[in-house]
Parts: structure tokens; sequence; C-alpha cells
């Protein structure tokens, strides 16, 4: 009598080390808490039809603006000039009558570099705070291994995301989920979100991105970006290059 496996849960903790997980099967969900993941489940679940992730800011001539196209790019944080946004969540629920509707073309400093990574993976997702429930009910339901990838910082781990593939790896252990093999960052992150369990914005005081985004006044982007289940969509990177509401 056969016995069917159960499902692995892994973490890649940068971008930089994917070659080295991936021939590993099954879904990839590429994090990047502060703040691109966010914005798209945010712009997602506030109206956009589609988001279009690139990573260089060249690949823009390729999608030229129009009345149902607009571009948004970030870099260090901040709006790279001559954008109608950044990756900002609570600029695209403001104005959310504006993107309704429409395909927004997105690059940032960590996160769309992430998606282009791992975008011929065949069951890309994006997952956030902001998401974590419908996002982890997804994977449940998909019953198949999972890969998470954080977005990090220009190749390094950071804490914040980290610290969500940790709450999200729990919570699929707790449904039946085994380790993959050579799991050490899921135990490592599991580790740190129960540290940091009630007080996610106090353990984050002395990281480095929230920091940085506090520099560029930006603390209340910080507190969406923790908050769960504000913008419960799961959001799906399709062939076409974009990721839609699931």
């Amino acid at each position: 009598m056969s016995c069917l496996s159960a499902p692995k849960v892994n973490i890649c903790l940068s971008p930089d080390l994917y070659p080295r997980y991936a021939d590993r099967h099954g879904i990839v969900v590429v994090v990047d808490v502060f703040r691109a993941t966010s914005a798209i489940a945010a712009g997602l679940y506030h109206g956009l039809s589609s988001i279009r992730p690139i990573a260089g800011l060249a690949a823009f001539e390729l999608y030229p603006k129009n009345e149902n196209r607009i571009w948004a790019a970030e870099r260090g944080g901040q709006i790279v000039d001559g954008f109608d946004l950044g990756n900002s969540p609570l600029d695209m629920i403001k104005r959310a009558e504006l993107l309704k509707g429409k395909e927004l073309v997105l690059s940032t400093t960590n996160g769309t570099q992430a998606i282009e990574a791992a975008q011929k993976n065949q069951g890309l997702i994006t997952g956030s705070y902001v998401n974590i429930s419908a996002t982890v009910n997804h994977l449940i339901k998909e019953n198949k291994s999972v890969l998470f990838i954080c977005a990090g910082w220009k190749g390094r781990v950071n804490l914040e995301d980290s610290l969500f593939c940790g709450d999200a790896s729990r919570r699929l252990m707790e449904s039946g989920f085994e380790l993959d093999e050579d799991a050490d960052a899921v135990l490592m992150c599991m580790e740190i979100s129960a540290r940091a369990q009630g007080d996610r914005m106090g353990y984050l005081a002395n990281s480095s991105h929230r920091n940085r985004l506090k520099n560029l006044e930006l603390e209340e982007d910080v507190a969406y970006c923790l908050s769960e289940d504000v913008a419960p969509v799961v959001a799906e990177y399709r062939a076409e290059g974009v990721l839609v509401k699931g």
C-alpha cells in the first residue's frame, strides 16, 4: 500500500540564492513585505485589472502609457521621476478610482526583480501580510510543495520578508505540510516570527528597511504592510506576464 507524501515547504532568503532552488517543483511565492507585494495585493483588491511587473526601467517603453495603462516605478523607496506612482499601497488605495479596471506596469527595487527571477515557474503567486490568509489558504487548497522567495534588499537578506515567511510556513505546517530537505531557513524564520508575535512593528524597530522608510516619512505604509488580511486576494502570475486577482 503506497502512501502519498505531504507537500513540502522551504524558504529562499534572497533572490540571489534562487538558482539553488530553481529545480524544486510546486508553487513559488514571492514576498516583498515593504512594499511591492503589499502594493500588488492592495492594487488588485482595490480595482486594478492586472499588474505587469518588470525589472528594468528600460522595459517600460515596451508597454506605453495609454487610457488603460499606468506606470509605476520605485527605487530606493522613492518614486522615480516621471512616473505616476511608486510602490506605496496607500497611494494605490487613495487613487483607486483612477486605477480601477486598468493595468499597472510596475518596477521596484527588489520585488519585481524577484518576480522576474522566478517568472518561469508555472505556479507563481505573491504574498504579504495584507493577504496572508488568502495566500495560505490557496497554498493549502493546491496541496503542492511551496518555495517562498524573500525579495530582500538588493540581494541581501532582510528581516520583514523572513518574518512573513516564518508566519506563513507555520500555518502551512499546522495544516500538514512538512519541512523540505535542507530547510534550515524555515526553522530560522519560524523562530524569529515566534519572537515577534504580538508586536511585529516593535520587533522590526531596528531593521534596515523599516528605518529607511521611516526616514522617508512612510511609517503609515509600514503599518499598513504589517496589517493582516486588509487586501484579501490571491495575486496569481499568468503566462502573459501579468499578476491578476485569483
